[in-house]
């Protein structure tokens, strides 16, 4: 029985990030590719079909990654949940795993304030 890729999306849009990563991870296995490679390879492809266009642009994406959890920890798991909309277990693993990119691809000012929330909590954050 086949599935339609509307029963896959679904299915995906309802996991939650850690089990969304370990899929990813199964996948690259399975299929001997590597999900970073492609989206590198998509931006370097479209600047260079830009010309000098893509060289003169300001980075628009940015990643907020959690260096150190700090001596206020429950209060960056907090902030950690707040961010990223994650479950208590997995807000605290991911805490307990810094270093650790907390949420990619932010606008500027989204990413600021999201350090910010992170090193009011108590943390060591920096932008990506």
């Amino acid at each position: 029985m086949a599935i339609s890729k509307e029963e896959i999306l679904e299915a995906i849009g309802s996991m939650s990030v850690l089990d969304l990563s370990e899929l990813i991870k199964e996948m690259e296995d399975k299929f001997g590719v590597s999900a970073a490679a492609a989206a590198v390879a998509m931006p370097a492809g479209g600047a260079a079909a830009g010309g000098d266009a893509g060289a003169a642009t300001e980075k628009s994406e940015f990643d907020v990654h959690l260096t150190a959890a700090g001596d206020q920890k429950v209060n960056v798991i907090k902030a950690v949940r707040e961010i990223t909309g994650l479950g208590l277990k997995e807000a605290k693993d991911l805490v307990d795993g810094a270093p650790k990119v907390i949420k990619e691809g932010l606008a500027k000012a989204d990413a600021e304030e999201a350090a910010k929330k992170l090193t009011d909590a108590g943390a060591t954050a920096e932008l990506k």
